[in-house]
């Protein structure tokens, strides 16, 4: 089964450069998506059942903002629209689907860039999705978070750790969390397989950065240590360009 994960950063924008053909190519069994930036209307459902996709989505309550979905093959047994915790279910950020034994998230973690309020609503987040995280866990062990983490775990994930050391997405406090995040039961999947440097998910759309690989890896696929057994690959799709950030994948067996 491949899992993939992708930030589209505006879903009708991606469909104009190419994405549903992308999809058809690449076939995931399952595809997470965040930042829809549309309305429940907009939502081009008809698109994906064409290809053989099952697909639900929750969208932020405020226009052309955040938005996560899921596509899958095979119909989800259950699905959970947010978590049950009003501030951020009306922004639009959790998704789960259980397919048999399997528990995928697609998840938009909030950016902190845009000021103090937003970075300490973002570490608030953090917080509150860990606890979330850790009880879910409990019921469902086989459990694969995908999505826009929106933080660098470590120096080798950033093409300038030195300038970003005070930014959000690197701050330490935030680096300090994903550590911890990782170490209450779970596995960076891309990390699992490739210790190389230079592989990233993001790109600013200044200074041609993607070009000259200037770049942040901030999207994950993560997987519960009971999952360990089941990984088969992990990879960074950087040839996809349909967004600011490209797609990261999971192969289970």
């Amino acid at each position: 089964m491949k899992i993939v994960s992708y930030n589209v950063n505006g879903l009708r924008s991606a469909l104009t450069k190419g994405f549903a053909q992308w999809v058809a190519q690449e076939q995931p069994d399952v595809l997470c998506l965040q930042e829809l930036k549309l309305h429940p209307e907009q939502y081009p459902e008809e698109i994906f059942t064409d290809m053989g996709y099952h697909s639900h989505f929750l969208c932020a309550q405020k226009k052309g903002y955040s938005g996560v979905a899921i596509l899958s093959k095979q119909q989800p047994d259950f699905v959970a629209y947010g978590m049950g915790i009003e501030k951020y279910d009306a922004e639009g950020r959790f998704l789960r689907a259980d397919i048999g034994d399997l528990s995928v998230v697609s998840v938009y973690h909030p950016s902190g860039t845009s000021g103090e309020k937003r970075q300490s609503f973002k570490m608030t987040w953090l917080e509150d999705f860990q606890c979330y995280i850790l009880e879910l866990q409990k019921k469902h062990p086989k459990l694969l978070l995908c999505g826009d983490f929106n933080i660098c775990h470590k120096p080798i994930d950033i093409h300038d750790p030195i300038r970003n050391a005070n930014s959000s997405g690197f701050l330490p406090e935030e680096r300090e969390w994903m550590c911890q995040f990782l170490d209450s039961g779970f596995i960076d999947s891309f990390r699992f397989f490739n210790q190389k440097p230079h592989y990233y998910t993001w790109w600013s759309f200044r200074a041609n950065a993607r070009n000259n690989n200037k770049g942040w890896r901030i999207d994950y696929c993560m997987a519960s240590l009971s999952m360990k057994p089941f990984l088969k690959n992990a990879a960074i799709l950087t040839a996809a360009r349909h967004s600011d950030h490209c797609p990261t994948a999971v192969e289970i067996i």
